[in-house]
């Protein structure tokens, strides 16, 4: 059973991303406030469940939440301000949009910016360790999940209904094949450091 705070009496916002290793598309964050009390044994990293499972828990994530929201920075903003800074950025938009002001913040991972006055911890793995955090892993993948089918269905060749954006070997050999879409990362090594010698095919 993952740990319900490290705030004590305070109401506190987990967050987390998704998107940040993609060839393409926007990153993704979510933050979450979930109640004092809040138990849900099978709330965990949303790495580590099935992509059913995932959907089903975002919704009782949304029913049960005090608070949750969603957060994007796009591909164009991700290459001029690189990705570590848009992943907190993606985090901050959501925060933003709570219709609940959190007194203080856990975030996955080991690199944040300071949200107005309130207090933060970074937390290596928290999607494993805290509720909060693993409700907002589930919501930002699934979200996020959601936007690469859709743009897939602009450019099915690059197989992102399956690959979601990462670099798999058909995304990158569509990458050889058609050059990149307007929804790459351009700033990234689209096709792999052995391949920076092969040219695009007309």
């Amino acid at each position: 059973m993952l740990a319900k705070h490290y705030y004590i009496n305070k109401v506190e916002a987990g967050c987390d991303e998704a998107g940040r290793g993609c060839l393409a598309g926007s990153v993704f964050a979510a933050a979450v406030i979930l109640p004092p009390d809040y138990e849900n044994a099978e709330l965990n990293d949303s790495k580590q469940l099935s992509e059913k499972r995932r959907y089903a828990l975002r919704e009782q994530v949304e029913r049960d939440a005090v608070a949750w929201a969603v957060g994007i920075v796009t591909p164009e903003e991700i290459d001029r301000i690189n990705i570590l800074n848009a992943s907190i950025l993606a985090m901050h938009r959501a925060l933003d949009q709570l219709s609940v002001r959190p007194e203080a913040i856990i975030v996955d991972g080991n690199r944040f910016k300071p949200y107005g006055q309130l207090p933060h911890t970074c937390i290596v793995k928290g999607d494993g360790k805290y509720l909060s955090i693993a409700a907002a892993s589930i919501l930002a993948k699934t979200y996020r999940d959601d936007y690469m089918k859709q743009l897939a269905e602009e450019y099915p060749m690059y197989d992102w209904q399956s690959n979601k954006g990462y670099p798999t070997a058909k995304h990158r050999a569509a990458l050889r094949h058609y050059g990149p879409s307007p929804y790459h990362r351009m700033t990234y090594n689209l096709l792999g450091a052995e391949e920076l010698s092969i040219p695009f095919e007309p």
